[in-house]
């Protein structure tokens, strides 16, 4: 059974930049699409990015602020987040996509204005 440990969250000032961390205890097929999730308070879980064997997809709110990218050797998952805004605040998971695995606690996010 994988497991997925995220890390890299943080407090962080608006503009600033994180760059979070999923890493997988079991082996992920370089094939199986992953994602990156986001759980804001009050609302729904929302995927912001996933990653292929080599096409990118981004949410709109994220697009050419975050960047997702993968090390299969390691069995990570990475997303770099840019020109952070405070509507960014969440709690970040990663998973496959669609979600097959356990959630793992995620990381928190916290963007100050």
């Amino acid at each position: 059974q994988v497991q997925l440990v995220e890390s890299g969250g943080g407090l962080v000032q608006a503009g600033g930049s994180l760059r979070l961390s999923c890493a997988a205890s079991g082996s992920i097929s370089s094939s199986a699409i992953m994602a990156w999730y986001r759980q804001r308070p009050g609302k729904e879980r929302e995927r912001v990015a996933f990653i292929g064997v080599s096409a990118t997809s981004y949410a709109d709110s994220v697009k050419g602020r975050f960047t997702i990218s993968r090390d299969n050797s390691k069995n990570m998952v990475y997303l770099q987040m840019n020109n952070l805004k405070p509507e960014d605040s969440a709690l970040y998971l990663c998973n496959s996509f669609p979600a097959r695995f356990d959630w793992g606690q995620g990381t928190q996010v916290t963007v100050s204005s």
